[in-house]
């Protein structure tokens, strides 16, 4: 029986996975690059584009933790800087474009937190974009409606609710600082 790209999608990560390595993202990302590929008429795919949601889980596997997330987002929809505490991400863009900001954590003499914007990259149709443990990024939307992949390694949304590992970051008078405790 012929697989969509999604099944593909996940045995081609179970065959690759492991811990954190150069191989498993590049991996990974290699996986996300053909999912992005998908042709529309697939059902998995249609779906998506026609019901747009903002969070949908796609697959999370029973074995290894990996989550694959899509969600659909309005042109202008901003995410403030933040992390992923110890998880990583891959974000791959199936429609629309984001853009995708990088900071640094400066700490002041005195103690104080600041980030520092490093980049920002346009990311659209087709491309990913890998954020390791400890990277901080924003996001918007710059054309939407954007429907886009996020693969992490662990279920980040469990894992910051229950061991509040994510950082978020707040504009205090023009300045990202970090958000209260």
């Amino acid at each position: 029986m012929a697989k969509n790209s999604l099944e593909k999608f996940i045995e081609g990560v179970r065959r690759i996975w492991g811990p954190l390595t150069s191989e498993v993202v590049a991996g990974c990302r290699q996986q996300l690059e053909e999912l992005v590929k998908a042709p529309a008429m697939e059902e998995w795919l249609a779906a998506l584009h026609r019901e747009a949601p903002a969070y949908s889980e796609m697959y999370r596997d029973p074995t290894e933790g990996f989550v694959l997330l899509a969600h659909t987002e309005p042109a202008g929809l901003y995410r403030p800087p933040h992390d992923h505490g110890r998880g990583w991400v891959i974000y791959a863009i199936q429609q629309g474009e984001i853009e995708m900001g990088t900071y640094a954590r400066i700490e002041d003499l005195d103690g104080s937190v600041k980030l520092v914007k490093r980049d920002s990259t346009l990311v659209g149709r087709g491309q990913v974009q890998v954020y390791l443990p400890g990277d901080i990024h924003d996001t918007r939307c710059i054309a939407g409606p954007t429907l886009l992949f996020r693969f992490t390694e662990r279920d980040l949304k469990k894992e910051d609710k229950e061991e509040h590992r994510v950082t978020r970051y707040l504009e205090r008078d023009g300045v990202w600082t970090l958000g209260a405790p």
